[in-house]
Order: structure tokens, then C-alpha cells, then sequence
């Protein structure tokens, strides 16, 4: 992490932001804002976005003019996304959307203490660097990627931490996609709590 964030969030490492469409999860198929900030330490080695791991070579913006970008586009919703975001502050980012009447959603690891005022939290536990109790209490989206057949465990064990109005998914990795689908396909079948998210975007070919 870049130690030039300043603490309250005025400033965040931005990697990317960019108009699209939402490809997995609860809100599949919804037009959104997507501010991707830099930095992780988590380290997936299936993660689709290494480049931004390096929090220090994404360039410090204003979250002011990440609003005002947020600001141009005709759907009042914007994903925060990463990287890992909540490295850091993100009250100031989501108060300030909020009250341009824009919605925010988060996709998280769920690693570091929740920040940001969210009207929807997207988990996606990862291995490596577990979730912190204060982000399974608050999600509204358990998204578990499945690589192997290990990873049903380890979903229903993290399942058992959330709300029980949580939402849940099984998502196949996607290089594993071919291999795990069917076996999620049967697991659902027999445990249909969970639900199948798929990376629709990369099946459409859109960002």
C-alpha cells in the first residue's frame, strides 16, 4: 500500500475507472460506474487484475473528481473495486456519491476494517487473508470462487458467519471454469441456498 494515501480518503491510488455493465454476482446484468483502486497484498494467483497489486503505481486522484466522472453517466450506481479498497478510507468517496444520489457497492476481500457507507457488500473471501467478522456481518453478497473441489468447505464454513439474508454464490474461476462448473452445477443442486454467479462480462466480452 502506498504510505501517500492520506487517512481520510480525499486521495485514493486510482487504477482505472470505466462505464460498464455488471458481470457477476447479485447485481449481473446492471449498468454501473466502476472505480477500480490500486493496491492488494492478498496475492490470488488466478487474480485478473495483477497490475493492480502495486498500489504506488496508480496515480493518486482526488476522490472529487472520481465523483464528478462518476457524475457523467446515466446509471446512478458505482462499484468500488480493486485491488483490495478497503486498504482504505472510502467514508469520504461513498458519503459524497450518496448525496449526488448515486448508489455504491463495494467488492471486497473482506481482509481490512470496513469503511464507506454502501448501500450493497460484496464478499469474495479469499484464502490467503481470511474476513474480518465486521465485513461477514455486513455483506449482502457471499461470492466464493471456486478453483477446486476444496473450496465448497471452505464456502459453507464462511456461509455460517454471514446474515441470513446474506446472499449466496459459487462462481467458477474462470481459467477452472470448464473443470468446476459441472461440479458446481450438482453441489447447488444439493445445497440450494447457494446460487451459480458466472463472469457473464468475459462470456460477452466486455470490460
Amino acid at each position: 500500500m502506498s504510505n501517500q494515501v492520506p487517512e481520510d480518503g480525499s486521495l485514493l491510488p486510482l487504477m482505472e475507472e470505466f462505464y460498464t455493465i455488471q458481470g457477476e454476482g447479485y447485481h449481473t446484468g446492471k449498468a454501473a460506474y466502476f472505480i477500480r483502486l490500486g493496491g492488494c497484498d492478498i496475492g490470488c494467483h488466478w487474480c485478473d487484475v495483477k497490475e493492480s497489486w502495486d498500489a504506488n503505481l496508480h496515480p493518486l486522484t482526488s476522490a472529487d473528481t472520481i465523483i464528478e466522472h462518476a457524475k457523467l453517466h446515466p446509471a446512478k450506481t458505482v462499484v468500488v473495486t480493486g485491488g483490495e479498497p478497503l486498504l482504505y478510507n472510502l467514508d469520504y468517496l461513498t458519503k459524497k456519491l450518496k448525496e449526488e444520489g448515486i448508489q455504491t457497492f463495494i467488492e471486497t476481500s473482506g481482509a481490512y476494517p470496513l469503511s464507506g457507507f454502501w448501500d450493497w457488500i460484496c464478499l469474495s473471501p479469499k484464502k490467503f487473508k481470511g474476513p474480518r467478522p465486521d465485513v461477514l456481518n455486513a455483506a449482502g453478497e457471499l461470492k466464493v470462487i471456486v478453483f477446486n473441489k476444496s473450496d465448497f468447505q471452505w464456502a459453507e464454513e464462511h456461509a455460517q458467519f454471514v446474515s441470513k439474508n446474506c446472499k449466496l454464490y459459487l462462481q467458477p474461476e474462470w481459467s477452472k471454469a470448464a473443470e468446476m462448473t459441472p461440479d458446481i452445477i450438482e453441489y447447488v443442486k444439493e445445497n440450494p441456498k447457494w446460487e451459480i454467479s458466472l463472469q457473464t462480462h468475459k462470456y460477452l466480452n466486455i470490460p
